[in-house]
């Protein structure tokens, strides 16, 4: 049995949080479901639904809930993704974007609301760099962009 992590996200859904966890595991290597929980619905005949799902997302637990309509994801909570590449950023926009809605500064909402960040590491090294003017420049580029583009940023912040 895996260790308990102490803190987990937990994702509230109105009715699809398995089509939802199975989209996210299929983006994120080295993810996976590690449990999915049903009821049954309490008449006969009546089949059994999910209730509620455990998965890691590259070693980060969370739980997911068909929990109903009360209540929805808003922006004030996203998943930030550090990714290596633009091979990456790209995919992971592309396929998060499909049905959802793009974002600016690399954020992007998936097709079941909830809020992501699809962040290059190179993006945090330029702006954690000891150069302020460089980090401001790159920052300015990253203020007119939708999906980061790793190049861009590099050019802005190398110019002069």
């Amino acid at each position: 049995m895996p260790q308990i992590q102490k803190v987990r996200p937990y994702l509230w859904f109105n009715d699809n949080a398995r089509e939802a966890v199975e989209f996210y595991v299929s983006l994120i290597k080295g993810s996976e479901i590690t449990g999915i929980h049903e009821f049954d619905g309490g008449a006969e005949g009546t089949p059994a639904r999910v209730q509620w799902l455990t998965f890691t997302l590259a070693g980060q637990q969370f739980m997911a809930l068909n929990g109903g309509p009360m209540f929805q994801f808003t922006p004030a909570i996203s998943l930030f993704v550090d990714c290596e590449s633009q091979a990456e950023v790209d995919d992971l926009w592309n396929r998060l974007s499909e049905g959802g809605q793009k974002l600016s500064c690399g954020w992007v909402t998936d097709r079941f609301g909830l809020s992501w960040q699809i962040i290059p590491a190179v993006l945090m090294d330029i702006l954690g760099d000891s150069s302020s003017a460089r980090s401001k420049r790159a920052m300015q580029a990253m203020l007119q962009m939708e999906k980061i583009d790793i190049a861009a940023l590099q050019k802005a912040a190398d110019s002069e």
